[in-house]
């Protein structure tokens, strides 16, 4: 599953940390996620989809397989 987080976290100048503090998760999670190595949970993709103030299908983006 492909994502944007690392281009929202630029927009809002958030460092990986930045985020895993808002949400409650630690940096190596939001890493992991970002990477697509690690696919969150549903209460995690809406905590995220809420500090960036979009959709969950705003920044994650179902591939072929998934």
């Amino acid at each position: 599953m492909k994502n944007t987080i690392k281009v929202e976290r630029a927009k809002l100048n958030f460092s990986q940390a930045d985020l895993a503090e808002k949400i409650g998760v630690s940096r190596q999670t939001i890493n992991s996620i970002e990477r697509g190595k690690f696919v969150p949970s549903t209460i995690i993709a809406l905590k995220i989809a809420n500090i960036f103030k979009l959709t969950i299908e705003d920044i994650f983006i179902l591939e072929d397989g998934d």
